[in-house]
């Protein structure tokens, strides 16, 4: 019997699709690409068409070894890495790589990890889509090309060891500009006025002031002639007192029926956002677990089977066979009442590729109940969602019952309203959680008033005054990051998480409390891209860009001619900047009042591979350097030194961070960091310092060291397990998870900033 080779991308899907295909074939995984271009050099000959010098991944000799051994004993090569650009770039690889030509090689993709649609796609093969190939290619060449020659620009400027990303240095400029508009933000007085009112069976309400002489209350800055504000408490007491003196008389009752609509089933960018919001997942945690639930999980009698659909999909497009059982579903489990007489179809956006189906469920019979004790608790979290989110799309609309009443007082009108819900739809699977900012908070809402008529008098019991103030726009959280390169068409949903990701690793961004602050360097950095390479870093281009990728997918474009169309004034840019690195360097650098402790010249600030720092000025003459004043305090400690009782302080050698005494030269001892947290080894008396090995990587180990012999490759933090409440928790960075917190004791993990950080760091 012929015998069958099918070549997946993650080592994950095997055991679920080996037991769909069974024995007639051989499964094996790439682990991602096995062919990129080379580290050390650019790859890409620009002169000949943009010929690409591939090499294979380090750590992948062994599996492309494998896979060409393998597929010389296969009659037949299915090639099924995951269905978009990238799998498809993937599957080329491995074709070329291979050269078997004996073996019959195509391409399969399939959408959900089921044994219809894996039969389905087997039955079906294609050829490699080499438009698919190309968009890839071009984005992959772009960023190389990008990269490879901003970055020696910003090493020449900045630092050493920076780097920019064409994409990422886009999203890094929308968070700088956002900082600034939140700097330069100049809050506005205004106040607000509440009634407590009593009807004359002595039921109680408070109405909110929204209008006087018809001009209608507004914040600052609301635009239209018809819009006022109170400025100032002076103002708002002239107010109040011109108000007591009026009757106050219901003029009109407004009674209306709402509906709220469903909202459409996930994509790749509203997962990360919802996630986001309802339980604080990064963009990379998220797209972590639905890789999890998509290649197959382990529930029991039936095995690993695949969860969820493919989750990189910008389309809310919904297969007929999946309707048709989420029907069902809502039918059984909620009423007839519940659904719709046709199934809800969504609009699909000018950008969406509609290549895959909305993130949806791929059984309708494994509901998140059923499969509590077999998924851990992220990824009953963002199945869940998922699973809510798909089958609330399906139902009817809510229905509010809604009475608005307007209460004259002279000049004076006061609004209340009430909202009630009288059929709850698919409210009752699933509700959009909002952030902070998204929240509107206008007015006052009961959801049962007193009963009220026209005309009638109502009693003043008080009147309440609110001072309050405009507000900036608010910080980029990572879901409102995701939505805001959505909307100005930046990157797809297969880079959001990475984007973010590289941002945060590279330094550039920092989360705080949940939203994206720019560091020193990314402002830097940001600054320096923007000023020099305008045409470059900006949403226009970068957007434009995408479209061009886009149309090379779909065969309209070729991908040499619009590499060709970027390179030109990439390269004139590039040119026009060469000898004038020194000057914008020291354009960057900042004077001070400061004199230089050696020659009395000034001193100024400067960029190092280290951060800023401060300089002579009559360098090289004088080589003299000192921390920056906030630096200096920060490496400051509590500790003193054992001989000469100054304070010691965090200096930094080229054997990384120890700590000095204060009192340098004078007294030159020296000691390792300490961690400020115990040995956690019974008995030890010792505490958790810094370390190096003889290759200069970085640990940490007992300060009682040869005694004791305690030692971690993580980074300890001063924070003590919430579940178990051992002493600290230790820092960990993973691939899928990016960086997060770990009880070394019960694993418990977190991916917020301990509160406490770790001492003396």
């Amino acid at each position: 019997m012929a015998k069958n080779l099918l070549i997946v991308e993650s080592p994950a899907k095997t055991k679920t699709l080996a037991r769909f295909l069974g024995k007639d074939f051989d499964i094996m995984a790439t682990i991602g690409h096995i062919m990129d271009l080379p580290k050390s050099k650019l790859g890409v000959d620009p002169d000949n068409d943009f010929t690409v010098d591939y090499t294979t991944i380090k750590g992948k000799e062994k599996v492309l070894t494998d896979l060409k051994k393998a597929c010389k004993k296969a009659d037949k090569i299915f090639l099924a890495p995951d269905p978009d650009r990238e799998g498809e770039a993937i599957a080329w690889h491995v074709a070329s790589a291979i050269k078997n030509p004996k073996a019959d090689i195509v391409r399969v993709t399939f959408n959900e990890i089921t044994k219809s649609a894996v039969n389905d796609a087997i039955n079906n093969p294609r050829d490699i889509n080499m438009n698919l190939v190309n968009a890839q290619q071009a984005r992959r060449v772009l960023d190389r090309i990008v990269g490879y020659k901003v970055s020696p620009f910003l090493w020449k400027t900045v630092a050493r060891n920076l780097s920019a990303g064409r994409v990422q240095s886009v999203a890094l400029r929308l968070i700088c500009e956002r900082e600034a508009e939140v700097l330069a933000f100049k809050p506005q007085e205004y106040w607000q006025v509440t009634a407590e009112l009593e009807t004359k069976k002595k039921d109680k309400f408070i109405a909110r002031l929204v209008k006087i002489k018809d001009k209608t209350l507004a914040a600052p800055g609301d635009k239209g002639k018809t819009k006022t504000y109170i400025k100032s408490e002076a103002d708002v007491k002239k107010h109040l007192t011109a108000i007591k003196k009026e009757d106050f008389v219901v003029s009109e009752i407004k009674e209306s029926q709402k509906t709220k609509k469903p909202t459409a089933p996930f994509i790749t960018s509203t997962l990360q956002q919802e996630a986001a919001k309802k339980y604080g997942f990064t963009a990379k945690v998220t797209m972590s677990i639905a890789q999890q639930l998509y290649e197959g999980i382990e529930i029991g009698k039936e095995g690993q089977i695949g969860l969820i659909t493919y989750m990189r999909t910008d389309s809310t497009r919904i297969s007929n066979e999946a309707i048709g059982t989420v029907r069902d579903y809502i039918t059984n489990e909620y009423g007839e009442e519940y659904l719709p007489n046709k199934p809800i179809q969504y609009g699909k956006k000018k950008s969406s590729q509609d290549a895959h189906e909305a993130i949806r469920p791929t059984y309708m019979d494994h509901s998140p109940e059923k499969l509590k004790k077999k998924l851990t608790p992220r990824q009953l979290k963002i199945y869940t969602l998922i699973w809510n989110r798909f089958v609330a799309s399906q139902m009817n609309p809510a229905k509010y019952k809604v009475i608005s009443v307007n209460i004259d007082a002279g000049d004076y009108l006061f609004r209340v309203s009430s909202q009630k819900i009288i059929f709850d739809g698919f409210l009752k699977v699933y509700n959009v959680e909002k952030e902070e900012d998204e929240s509107n908070g206008n007015g006052d809402s009961y959801e049962n008033l007193p009963k009220l008529s026209e005309k009638d008098l109502l009693n003043l019991l008080k009147l309440n005054k609110q001072q309050s103030f405009t507000k900036p726009p608010a910080r980029f959280s990572e879901a409102m990051l995701v939505k805001e390169l959505e909307a100005e068409g930046i990157g797809r949903p297969s880079t959001y998480a990475s984007i973010i990701s590289t941002l945060k690793d590279r330094k550039y961004v920092e989360l705080e409390e949940r939203r994206l602050h720019p560091t020193e360097l990314g402002t830097t950095v940001n600054k320096i891209l923007v000023e020099n390479f305008p045409n470059i870093f900006n949403v226009t281009f970068t957007a434009e860009m995408e479209k061009d990728l886009d149309l090379i997918e779909e065969g309209t474009d070729d991908w040499i001619d619009v590499m060709k169309e970027f390179y030109s004034p990439f390269m004139e840019t590039i040119d026009s900047l060469k000898g004038k690195e020194k000057a914008i360097k020291e354009s960057m650098e900042e004077k001070t009042d400061q004199k230089c402790e050696k020659c009395g010249s000034h001193m100024v600030i400067k960029w190092g591979r280290n951060g800023r720092f401060l300089a002579c000025s009559a360098y090289p003459e004088c080589k003299s350097t000192k921390p920056l004043p906030e630096e200096e305090a920060r490496s400051k400690t509590d500790q003193k030194c054992e001989k000469c009782g100054s304070d010691m302080v965090i200096k930094s050698g080229r054997f990384g961070r120890f700590m000095a005494c204060s009192g340098y030269p004078e007294c030159k001892n020296t000691k390792p960091v300490t961690m400020g947290i115990k040995c956690p080894k019974d008995d030890c008396e010792g505490e958790i310092v810094e370390k190096q090995t003889k290759g200069r990587r970085l640990f940490y180990g007992c300060s009682k060291y040869p005694k004791c012999d305690f030692a971690s490759w993580d980074t300890p933090v001063k924070s003590a397990c919430p579940a178990c409440k051992h002493p600290y928790m230790v820092i960990k960075v993973t691939k899928a998870k990016g960086e997060f917190y770990r009880c070394p004791e019960c694993k418990h993990e977190v991916t917020e900033k301990p509160k406490e950080e770790k001492a003396n760091a």
